[in-house]
């Protein structure tokens, strides 16, 4: 337990009262780059350290710089730091005061309330993001880069990186709508089911109001109406476009490639956000860069969106289920899905929403390069509409997948195959069954399997096989032979009219119906549950995996 939070600093060795004491108490989101060279330092000064963490450097940092004011100690400490921080920091002697600081890691302050509802003087929060704040209060000041705050009792203070408070007095306090009642369970086993069974409703409310695929739709800043104009002459002016995304975020970027490319006629890259900044690439002033987060606040994204910005591409439009966060706020265009609060760590609801929203910039800017007829943006949005009945009749399957959960809940490999557009869907599902079950998962474009994974078949090895009925369906057939000659078992998720069935090494499930470019969002579903009821089976927890976090906000 040496390194949980809050992490303390005892005072030097020379300070028996101060070691006994613990002054300084400090919570950390983030990473501290030079971490070892202050800790050598603070060493050489008597400090003796618990932990290998960088946070606990922070703390005695603190404490070398405490003289009786909290705040000045906090102000000199940050000077002192290169890296990403989100700091809340308190003192023994000034029990009733928090300082906090953010720099590269979101940080929020919570407007306290009294009995009324009124906005109380006498509590305020620190928070990364509004869902921790839930219950408690809904109104949020959004702290920017660089700033540092300062709680008393019935004052906050805030400081910008300039060292002057902002020019208002303050930062502007918003109302965040970050319901409790989103995170109760119901009829649920999990936040993870629940949210699965939710999509229905959230592509419904992500698609609410949908008339026609217009410009007005991806605003500024997600103001709705003001700045659709502004969209249009952006859509019009560049000639491809430029994905950056991490994660399950990076795989709806990669569906949304083949999208771009077939209907919109766009040449298209999709990349790895963690990656691009540092590595040399060709930038074009033409490029409509395209970030994609449930958060809004992935550290990887917003620094390979502020990459290209130095480069000099300014045309940035940003997919994101959180309207408020940094990355709606630093991009130019913002399409704001909503899936509403989604707890669980491996992401399902946000990622078909982030599709359907991807899907409708598709249509808006083979709209605006003049490559749809009335005819087929009618078609894609009659198809749009449908899918939540869609997504109901496939949430149906729910137990013929619990059936096959059983068997992977014994396994310990799984290989996932696809073809075109459905390649990806099949990465999403090796990464959830992986996320949840802690089964080693693979997936590759079924063509590739003769160029090496073929060596992996064997009876142990499941390969689930994404068979919808679209031009490449017989070379899937193949690949499928391929599998079988193996000894392999098969478990193929095959649209009705596909004739493919179930046979000794071949389990099939049939999807309800056939959904062409939009098939995508309801092929992952099944996937979803697969990857849900093995974890069950095998006892994992589910919505806290292992080492990973909901919101990735560091590098």
């Amino acid at each position: 337990m040496h390194n949980a939070h809050p992490h303390f600093s005892h005072g030097t060795g020379a300070d028996a009262h101060a070691q006994a004491a613990g002054r300084v108490a400090l919570v950390h989101n983030g990473i501290i780059e030079n971490h070892e060279e202050l800790r050598a330092r603070l060493q050489a000064r008597g400090y003796v350290f618990a932990s290998q963490t960088d946070t606990e450097v922070i703390a005695h940092l603190v404490d070398s710089h405490y003289s009786g004011d909290l705040f000045d100690a906090v102000r000199a400490t940050v000077a002192e730091l290169h890296g990403a921080y989100a700091i809340a920091v308190m003192h023994k002697d000034e029990p009733h005061r928090v300082v906090g600081a953010r720099a590269g890691s979101p940080l929020i302050l919570g407007v306290g309330k009294d009995a009324t509802g009124a906005s109380s003087s006498r509590e305020h929060f620190l928070a990364s993001d509004a869902m921790a704040l839930a219950g408690v209060t809904d109104q949020i000041v959004y702290l920017e880069e660089g700033d540092l705050v300062d709680l008393q009792l019935g004052r906050y203070w805030i400081v910008g990186k300039d060292g002057n408070a902002p020019t208002t007095g303050q930062r502007p306090v918003r109302t965040v709508q970050a319901h409790s009642g989103a995170a109760e369970l119901g009829p649920y086993r999990h936040y993870m089911q629940k949210e699965i069974f939710e999509q229905p409703r959230a592509i419904a409310d992500t698609l609410e109001g949908l008339a026609g695929i217009v410009p007005e739709l991806f605003d500024g800043a997600g103001q709705h109406g003001e700045l659709g104009a502004a969209a249009w002459r952006v859509f019009k002016d560049i000639d491809n476009v430029l994905i950056l995304a991490c994660g399950t975020s990076y795989y709806s970027g990669c569906t949304a490639k083949y999208w771009l490319e077939e209907i919109a006629g766009i040449p298209t890259q999709v990349e790895v956000a963690s990656e691009y900044r540092y590595r040399t690439s060709v930038p074009n002033p033409r490029t409509l860069v395209v970030t994609i987060s449930q958060s809004g606040e992935t550290a990887d994204t917003l620094a390979a969106l502020r990459h290209a910005q130095s480069l000099g591409m300014q045309h940035t439009l940003t997919i994101c289920n959180v309207a408020t966060s940094a990355m709606v706020r630093e991009c130019k265009l913002a399409y704001i899905t909503r899936a509403g609060v989604e707890i669980g760590v491996a992401s399902t609801k946000a990622f078909t929403t982030q599709l359907a929203g991807l899907f409708l910039l598709t249509l808006a800017l083979a709209q605006s390069k003049g490559r749809l007829s009335e005819e087929q943006e009618a078609a894609h949005l009659k198809a749009m509409r449908h899918l939540p009945v869609a997504l109901q009749a496939v949430l149906a399957l729910e137990p013929q997948l619990i059936s096959w959960a059983e068997d992977f809940a014994r396994m310990e490999n799984a290989l996932f195959l696809g073809r075109g557009l459905h390649y990806p869907i099949a990465l999403e599902g090796a990464l959830k069954l992986k996320e949840i079950s802690y089964i080693h998962a693979e997936a590759y474009p079924a063509g590739e399997l003769k160029h090496g994974p073929l060596a992996l078949v064997t009876s142990a090895m499941p390969v689930v096989t994404v068979a919808p009925n679209d031009a490449l369906l017989e070379k899937l057939k193949s690949n499928m032979q391929e599998v079988r000659a193996r000894a392999g078992v098969l478990y193929v998720l095959a649209d009705g009219d596909t004739r493919i069935e179930s046979s000794e090494g071949i389990h099939v499930i049939r999807m309800p119906e056939h959904y062409g470019a939009l098939s995508p969002l309801l092929h992952v579903v099944p996937l979803q549950l697969l990857a849900y009821h093995t974890a069950c089976a095998r006892g994992t927890d589910v919505d806290k995996p292992r080492n990973l976090a909901k919101s990735v906000t560091v590098e």
